[in-house]
């Protein structure tokens, strides 16, 4: 232990493994500007335990590693989900679409045109049933539609089928309360 009672200033000062030198100048720092004292007494504030605490810390870590064996996590089942994270909803600038399109199957892209065979003309008289020539890609709701819309008849059902030749034919069964006779003379192919 080594002390020097010249300075009041100068702190007690212990060492055990390295020998100890006075203090080249102690005069200087007691004669020197009061500001770099006070700029010194700033970064002198920590408390010698907190330092200590810190160099155990450093000497655990360089003794040991930081990279400490971590407890594995028990698995309990054979499959592996992905965690569900959060997915936020679409937030777009702007349209990518400046309009919506005109409805691509309408009445008159649904019914080509009235099939008028011989076949047909009987299932006009005996049944009651309109025959037409409609989109490949249309349904029977859609035809449904498309029959009431351009003929305004109310329908009992629709049969659909696929012609040899890709084409598809529907026959359009009315209600009793309307002719299919008449609705075919309306049209003009009678």
């Amino acid at each position: 232990i080594t002390c020097f009672a010249s300075d009041p200033n100068l702190k007690l000062v212990s060492s055990t493994n390295q020998p100890t030198s006075p203090p080249q100048d102690s005069m200087a720092t007691t004669k020197g500007n009061k500001k770099a004292d006070s700029k010194g007494s700033k970064g002198a504030k920590k408390t010698p335990a907190a330092a200590d605490a810190k160099a155990k810390g450093a000497k655990k870590a360089a003794l040991k590693g930081t990279n400490g064996k971590a407890q594995r996590k028990v698995r309990t089942t054979v499959s592996f989900h992905r965690p569900k994270t959060l997915r936020l909803p679409r937030a777009p600038k702007y349209q990518r679409k400046s309009i919506p399109h005109a409805p691509r199957m309408d009445e008159y892209r649904t019914i080509v045109h009235p099939l008028v065979t011989e076949s047909a003309m009987k299932k006009i008289e005996d049944h009651n049933t309109l025959v037409f020539i409609v989109d490949l890609k249309s349904n029977k709701r859609q035809i449904k539609m498309a029959v009431k819309k351009l003929y305004d008849v109310d329908i009992a059902k629709i049969n659909t089928l696929i012609r040899p030749d890709g084409r598809k034919k529907a026959y359009v069964r009315l209600t009793p309360d309307h002719e299919a006779l008449d609705v075919a003379n309306k049209i003009g192919f009678i």
